[in-house]
């Protein structure tokens, strides 16, 4: 099943659709937001359609996904995104137009996700963030991740050097299990004393 839509108490999680370009263009086009991500922020309405295709559109045509669109319930206008990748570090990622930050929002949706990829059997996720930018960090723990290490990227596009901080949770009983992939890639790794 690919994003299978959700609702909580005040969110509706669902697809984005080629209707929903203006409000992607809100969130991926704001510096501030977008700040610690991989990508340049967007500039036009037309760099949103073309992300749109890539990042959305080319996900959702393959068998199993989450790549969600959060909503108020109020309105069901895109404010946000909760992504999880499929592939082996089952990365948790997110973003919320800046207006909406530090009302619980992020932490909601990313809990439903977290339920729904649980019962669709994903056995662990992941999630990074920059050590720059602890509310993020936040964010994992409040969803009940654990920190498990440090490592220094060259971080691209942007190209610059980084230090993640990466989180874990295990949803399979295997409490013990660490996604060793950028440890072992990445040179500079170490634990901090959190």
């Amino acid at each position: 099943m690919n994003t299978p839509a959700l609702e909580t108490e005040r969110l509706i999680l669902r697809k984005f659709t080629a209707d929903d370009l203006g409000a992607l263009y809100k969130i991926y086009s704001d510096a501030d937001v977008n700040r610690f991500l991989p990508w340049f922020p967007l500039q036009s309405i037309e760099e949103a359609g073309a992300f749109f295709e890539e990042r959305y559109a080319k996900e959702y045509a393959r068998p199993c996904g989450y790549r969600y669109a959060v909503c108020l319930k109020d309105d069901n206008v895109p404010i946000g995104y909760v992504n999880v990748g499929t592939d082996s570090s089952h990365d948790l990622g997110y973003g919320l137009r800046r207006e909406f930050w530090h009302k619980g929002i992020t932490s909601e949706a990313g809990r439903a996700v977290l339920e729904q990829v649980k019962k669709d059997g994903m056995p662990y996720l992941t999630a990074t963030h920059d050590v720059n930018n602890p509310r993020s960090g936040n964010v994992m723990r409040a969803l009940g991740m654990r920190y498990r290490y440090s490592y220094e990227e060259l971080w691209q596009p942007k190209n610059f050097f980084v230090t993640f901080r990466m989180y874990q949770i295990n949803l399979d009983g295997h409490d013990d299990r660490v996604y060793r992939e950028y440890w072992n890639r990445y040179e500079n790794h170490f634990v901090e004393n959190l």
